[in-house]
């Protein structure tokens, strides 16, 4: 995992930090994301929120064009779904969590 990049106000203030391309407040709240990977932060619902300036402020502007909606990433943390995969013959899936029977989290592709 990345290590956090502390962001500040223009009096700085630290008052968020982001871990790869999402944003969190100092109570470690997800507050945003980077769907374009240039600076500009949106809320979780695709919103303009800041952008990150000088390397480490994040301040909002009054007036930025609309980029479109930039989709959703997920929540932090969370991988998503890859889709399914066959097993190899005599391979079994982990049962999880530890203690269930073995193969009952087994699927078939």
């Amino acid at each position: 995992m990345s290590q956090p990049h502390h962001l500040f106000n223009s009096a700085g203030e630290w008052i968020a930090f982001r871990i790869e391309r999402y944003v969190f407040d100092v109570d470690g709240e997800w507050i945003g994301w980077l769907p374009w990977n240039d600076g500009e932060v949106v809320n979780p619902d695709g919103e303009y929120l800041g952008t990150i300036c000088l390397t480490n402020r994040l301040l909002r502007f009054d007036a930025r064009p609309y980029r479109g909606y930039p989709g959703n990433p997920g929540y932090p943390g969370y991988p998503g779904f890859i889709g399914f995969c066959p097993l190899p013959p005599g391979a079994h899936d982990l049962a999880l969590p530890l203690g269930k029977v073995p193969g009952t989290l087994s699927r078939p592709c």
